[in-house]
């Protein structure tokens, strides 16, 4: 029978999140270090600097689908598959892969009985979001996805109009994660950093692209911060993205 304390906390991997079968843990400070880079490593840490990591507990009949390349060692009885169905699909999956920058091929893991993924250690920060809370489908940022559950599907979706493709400097395709169940995501910012807006039939209009994740349900435009250019000019801001709608966003006020 298979059996691991890496689930047991130490004195430098602690666990900072835990949602379903998702558990996040973070290494307060890095001790396999030499004496010419223990002191960087110090004030790493200090500054928030510091490895996460990713532990996946799956039970009977359970799954998850992975980034490629995401998983560092699997224990138990873990089952692996790709989610190419064939030529065509391959060839559609590379297609998406060019336009979103994600990888073209995302294995799915699955257990008859009891297993554990844990994840390629990282010092970007990792976000634990609910479908259910974004009205079940969320349109990320490019390079964002890592891990979800089965019951998630990932989609490649166009912009609905030029300007925000052309104009809002958000790319002209994304990836969306649609249906129930739990998404984990791997970002640059820290969600200390990052705000949480809640629109309810409302709009925001934010300069630049500092959304990196979005309610699919909600309207994204590019527009003039005035009525006419010269108003707009004059003002110093120009063109800002406006989501409209019902939904949410999270995105980072610090570039």
């Amino acid at each position: 029978m298979f059996a691991t304390d890496f689930d047991k906390e130490t004195k430098i991997r602690k666990v900072k999140e835990q949602v379903g079968k998702y558990t996040i843990y973070e290494y307060l400070k890095d001790m396999s270090v030499i004496p010419s880079t223990a002191a960087a490593e110090y004030f790493a840490a200090q500054m928030n600097i510091r490895k996460r990591q990713v532990s996946i507990h799956l039970t009977k009949g359970d799954g998850c689908i992975l980034q490629a390349g995401a998983m560092q060692w699997m224990g138990g009885d873990v089952k692996v598959e790709t989610n190419v169905k064939g030529v065509t699909d391959f060839f559609g999956k590379m297609l998406s892969a060019q336009v979103t920058g994600e990888t073209a091929i995302k294995p799915r893991y699955t257990s008859d009985s009891d297993g554990l993924l844990v994840l390629e250690p990282t010092y970007k920060h990792l976000l634990l979001e609910n479908l259910a809370d974004w009205g079940g489908a969320m349109v990320i940022d490019d390079g964002l996805f890592l891990a979800c559950d089965e019951t998630v599907n990932l989609k490649t979706v166009a912009r609905t109009n030029v300007s925000s493709a052309v104009l809002g400097n958000e790319g002209l395709f994304n990836t969306a994660l649609i249906g129930e169940g739990i998404v984990l995501l791997e970002s640059k910012i820290p969600r200390e950093e990052l705000v949480l807006v809640e629109l309810n039939n409302d709009m925001i209009r934010i300069d630049g692209p500092l959304a990196i994740a979005w309610s699919k349900s909600l309207e994204f435009t590019v527009e003039r911060t005035t009525k006419t250019l010269i108003g707009s000019a004059a003002s110093g801001e120009g063109l800002v993205n406006v989501y409209r709608g019902t939904g949410r966003i999270l995105m980072s006020p610090l570039k």
